[in-house]
């Protein structure tokens, strides 16, 4: 996948050490209730749309252009249902990363599902009933977007002494 360009200068000053990044992912639902996914092409599997916020972009934007970027699927960004730091992820590269994800329940509002970057294999709409595994953070994601519940997060432990 390609590294943005403010990233790839961060990199440069910082080598391989851990970063902590804004992340999004977009829940996209059709007018008939199917979920857009990607197949990947770093591992081949069935995922959200997601991506990483450029300097000075608002999260639900972020969303929004990496809808269009990945699939061709022009969305509207309706709420935010899920904020979660994951854990570090360890690139082939040695680079560390720890991302706070930002999940948002996105409405399609136009556009063809289509492969429309290099970093998809795939691009399609699944019935909810009838979607490839997307493992444990695909599922909450989806759970959450799928609810009219407040926003999820994970809960704070105790406070300080």
């Amino acid at each position: 996948m390609p590294i943005p360009e403010f990233l790839r200068e961060l990199r440069a000053l910082v080598g391989h050490r851990q970063l902590l990044l804004p992340g999004v992912t977009a829940v996209v639902l059709d007018d008939d209730g199917r979920v857009l996914l990607n197949r990947r092409a770093d591992n081949g599997r069935w995922s959200l749309i997601g991506g990483i916020a450029e300097p000075g972009e608002q999260p639900a934007a972020t969303a929004v252009r990496e809808v269009l970027e990945e699939t061709g699927v022009r969305a509207v960004a309706e709420r935010a249902v899920l904020v979660q730091t994951i854990d570090p992820v360890l690139y082939p590269n040695g680079d560390r990363c720890q991302y706070v994800d930002i999940t948002f329940r996105c409405r399609a509002v136009g556009g063809q599902a289509r492969v429309a970057d290099d970093e998809s294999l795939d691009v399609g709409w699944f019935d909810v009933d009838g979607l490839p595994d997307l493992g444990n953070h695909g599922r909450l994601r989806l759970k959450h977007a799928l609810t009219d519940g407040p926003t999820w997060f994970e809960p704070a432990g105790p406070p300080p002494e």
